[in-house]
Order: structure tokens, then sequence, then C-alpha cells
């Protein structure tokens, strides 16, 4: 019996549909099938998996830090102030929610204090506790600087409506599978 495993059979790689070299219809080659002069290559086509996903994701990251710079804000402190709109949280909450270390969100909530968009107060209920809430500036900075078009125009730039949902359903695919 054989058995499929991420586009690889138990005996070697899958049989793969024809079609065009980076056109995602099955030519691709994977990291596996490299050799190391191709790793180098100035061809995306030729480029391993893990490599064309983090190239677009700093693009991206760049794009998006450009754009929200406008607001004294980036790709860090956005789901932060996001978060914040359904109600105040400790560090704590915001460092789990956001996927990142406690000190990581120390760093993020000073920028964004500092900045006006939030503010950190004593939790009545426990004053051992401090909260982190968004000021009115900072909800007015998050609803104006999260215009999801926007976001959604750089993500998705040279792909047509189909592709975009191909590749929607794909990068959700691989957020639940590393658990998120």
């Amino acid at each position: 019996m054989t058995q499929r495993s991420a586009g690889r059979t138990a005996d070697g790689p899958a049989e793969r549909p024809a079609g065009r070299p980076g056109d995602g219809d099955g030519d691709e080659r994977h990291a596996h099938d490299l050799t190391p002069d191709e790793y180098d290559s100035d061809d995306p086509a030729r480029w391993p998996t893990g490599r064309l996903l983090s190239s677009v994701t700093r693009s991206l990251e760049r794009d998006w830090n450009t754009h929200l710079g406008g607001w004294a804000l980036n790709h860090a402190s956005m789901p932060v102030l996001l978060h914040l709109l359904r109600g105040p949280r400790t560090q704590r909450e915001l460092a789990a929610e956001n996927r990142v270390t406690e000190q990581t969100m120390s760093r993020i909530v000073e920028r964004l204090e500092r900045n006006g968009h939030v503010e950190r107060a004593d939790d009545p209920g426990d004053r051992r506790r401090r909260l982190v809430s968004v000021t009115a500036e900072g909800r007015r900075v998050a609803l104006e600087a999260a215009d999801p078009r926007r976001g959604e125009v750089m993500a998705t730039l040279g792909l047509e409506p189909d592709e975009v949902a191909r590749l929607r359903g794909l990068l959700v695919r691989m957020v639940r599978a590393r658990g998120r």
C-alpha cells in the first residue's frame, strides 16, 4: 500500500500533473529535488518552497509596514490594537493571543503607549495586574489603518480571483496544520 504525504509516496515522489514550471500546476520541483546551485538561483521558479514563502512574506511585511507607518504602527503592533478593540487585556494575554513572548509584547505595548494608542492601568478586580486598553485615538487609528481592501490588494498582487481563492485555501490549511 502506498501512502501519500505532502506530494510524496512511501516509495518516493508522487506523480504530478503536467504544467508550466512555476505556474503552481504541478511541474515544480521541491527542495529535496534541487541541487546546491539551484538554491542560489535568481529564478524564483527554482527556489525551494520555504524560500518562496519567506520572500513573499518579507515583501508583504515591508509594504504593510510602509502603509501602517502613516499611523505610527507596524505589522507587530496592528494585531495588538485589533485585539484590544474587543476589550482590555493584560500583556500576558496579549502575548499569548499574538503568539509572541511577554518581553516582545512589552516592547510593542511601550511603543503603542508612547504613540498614544494604548494606556495601562491597574486592574480594578486585582491590583497586582495591569490592563492594557485602547485609547480613543488608538481605536480611530486601528479602524482607519486596518482597511481590509488595502491589505488584500497588497497580499494578492498579480493574482486572479480564482488563484486568490486557491491560495487562501492552502494558507488556511497550513495555518491550521501549525496549530493556529
